[in-house]
């Protein structure tokens, strides 16, 4: 008799240590890879920034089973390319058309934005060395934490009643140009017009003028602050903060035109193409498309491109509210809440099993899946395979494949489930 094919493995994934990230144990990132293998060494002083769960080859997966010849997740899935799922094998050309990640962030990101496809294709082709794929990157973050960033343009009105409290802030942009923006109450076309005038301004500002004008105005938010003063009108906590972590950096301006979005746990952001963002604090679940293709203008030493991402970005101010994307419970599962994006590269699934519940299945989808434990422990059966699952444990699901997961830890179980679904 032939063997059958195993398809649901245990995978051992690619910890990325950026500087940005939470330090030592502090990291969920670096909290969950301990639980998953008791034997990890975390180093009490390195920055544990990422968790990337997928075949991408900046951190291609370790398969863990003994059964399976190839090493690698993108190894596995080049020889048995069906276990995507005949829709996802067709429209992706036979890759994993997903990067899941978790984030644990203890300083700003930097400013930055993810270009479409066209402009990625574009990107790659001049510049391989600075954007390494030529896919777009539209991604979701999903607070474990509470998780607060910047995110999109914020409403005009904001925007003009920083330019009044700020004058720091109003001279970086220059009068004409924040003029231009008082006067284009109306017609959408005219405020974007406006709004790249002014942002373009701030980040073509000559340095010397930017770093004066940003130290004076740290000195004045500390002096207001330090005479009990309300300094909101000026973002004053917030500014401090970044300039902290960057000082003299235009990045800190930038303030003044983002929203500040703050997500509580199990709550989301989409971030489309030429979403002008950055994540400030917490640990998040993340999922976009499998690129790696970043647009930079501040608030970090890397190498970055203003010219790009201030011709590229999406100039549609709206509320800070209407950056929350929401969840969908299922209507044939209460266990599961969808957080199904506007893009065809991935949906993520949670599920939250009550402690009341012993048995449950994760249900078979007509897509590869990869599946994170959160909280709770369990063994899962999927023929032929018997894999024990705890907190930390990432498990790749084929396509068409269920698991069932027999509970046992007291208080219930919480997963992560990134899969595309067509």
């Amino acid at each position: 008799m032939a063997a059958v094919a195993v398809e649901v493995f245990p995978l051992t994934c690619a910890v990325q240590h950026y500087a940005w990230g939470k330090i030592g144990l502090d990291s969920e990132v670096a909290r969950l890879t301990l639980s998953d293998d008791p034997t990890t060494v975390i180093e009490q002083d390195k920055p544990y920034a990422e968790l990337w769960m997928g075949a991408h080859p900046k951190g291609d997966a370790v398969i863990c089973d003994n059964r399976i010849s190839q090493k690698t997740l993108g190894a596995w899935i080049a020889e048995h390319p069906d276990c995507l799922g005949s829709k996802v094998k067709g429209a992706f050309q036979g890759q994993l058309p997903f990067l899941f990640k978790v984030l644990s962030v203890n300083i700003s990101l930097s400013i930055q934005a993810h270009p479409n496809k066209e402009l990625a294709a574009q990107l790659h082709a001049q510049y391989p060395d600075r954007y390494p794929d030529k896919s777009h990157k539209p991604e979701m973050a999903i607070a474990l934490t509470p998780f607060e960033g910047l995110c999109g343009f914020r409403p005009v009105e904001e925007i003009i009643g920083f330019l009044k409290n700020v004058p720091e802030f109003h001279a970086v942009i220059g009068n004409e140009a924040a003029e231009t923006l008082g006067n284009s109450t109306g017609d959408p076309r005219q405020v974007s017009a406006a709004l790249k005038k002014c942002f373009t301004r701030m980040m073509n500002c000559e340095k010397k003028t930017f770093v004066d004008q940003l130290n004076m105005l740290v000195k004045r938010v500390l002096e207001e602050a330090a005479a009990g003063k309300d300094t909101t009108g000026s973002n004053g906590q917030l500014l401090l903060r970044l300039h902290s972590q960057f000082p003299g950096d235009v990045g800190c301006f930038v303030i003044y035109f983002l929203n500040l979005v703050q997500l509580q746990p199990g709550e989301a952001m989409f971030l489309g193409a030429n979403e002008p963002h950055a994540y400030l604090y917490g640990d998040c679940i993340e999922c976009m498309a499998c690129s790696d293709n970043t647009v930079r203008a501040g608030l970090t030493p890397k190498f970055i491109d203003v010219q790009t991402l201030c011709e590229m970005l999406s100039y549609v101010p709206a509320p800070a509210s209407s950056k929350i994307f929401p969840s969908i419970r299922d209507s044939s599962d209460p266990f599961v809440f969808l957080y199904d994006p506007p893009v065809s590269d991935f949906t993520v699934v949670r599920i939250e099993v009550p402690s009341s519940v012993k048995r449950y299945t994760v249900s078979s989808i007509d897509s590869a899946s990869i599946l994170l434990v959160i909280r709770g422990e369990a063994t899962g059966t999927a023929a032929p395979s018997e894999v024990n699952i705890r907190r930390g444990s990432v498990l790749f699901i084929a396509a068409n494949k269920a698991v069932d997961l027999c509970i046992s830890s007291v208080d219930g179980m919480l997963l992560f489930r990134a899969c595309c679904i067509l």
